[in-house]
C-alpha cells in the first residue's frame, strides 16, 4: 500500500485496484467494506465486499470485525462515503484502514469484475 499526504497533514493510506486484484486472486485479500446504500450494494461491488452503509456504521450498527487492527479496505464509487466511513471507523479505533485507490471507478476502469 502507498501511503499518501492529504492537505491536512493526515496521512492516507491507498491501495491501487491492481493490488486489491492480485491479492483476491491469491487469497490473501483484506476484508472490504462498502459504504454504499444496500441498492447500490446489490447493483454491483468489489468481489467479497461487505456491504455497510455509512449510516450504519456511524451509529455503530454495521457488522463490523471485533478486532479493531484487523487490515480493511474501503471503496465505494466516488469516495465520499469511503473517506467519511475511514474517518468514522477511526474514531471506533479502527486503524488498519485503507482507501481503494480511484474508489470502485478505477476498478472498473482497470476492467476489474464486480458482484451482483
Amino acid at each position: 500500500m502507498k501511503c499518501y499526504k492529504t492537505g491536512n497533514n493526515m496521512s492516507t493510506n491507498k491501495i491501487q485496484a491492481s493490488m486489491l486484484f492480485e491479492r483476491i486472486n491469491s487469497q490473501n485479500a483484506p476484508m472490504i467494506i462498502d459504504p454504499r446504500s444496500s441498492k447500490e450494494f446489490k447493483g454491483g461491488h468489489i468481489p467479497g465486499a461487505i456491504n455497510a452503509p455509512v449510516g450504519k456504521i456511524l451509529l455503530n450498527m454495521a457488522h463490523l470485525p471485533e478486532v479493531r487492527d484487523t487490515e480493511i479496505v474501503l471503496a465505494c464509487m466516488h469516495g465520499q462515503r469511503a473517506i467519511l466511513a475511514k474517518a468514522i471507523m477511526s474514531l471506533y479505533g479502527y486503524r488498519n484502514t485503507s482507501l481503494l485507490e480511484g474508489y470502485i471507478l478505477a476498478w472498473q476502469k482497470a476492467g476489474f469484475p464486480l458482484e451482483k
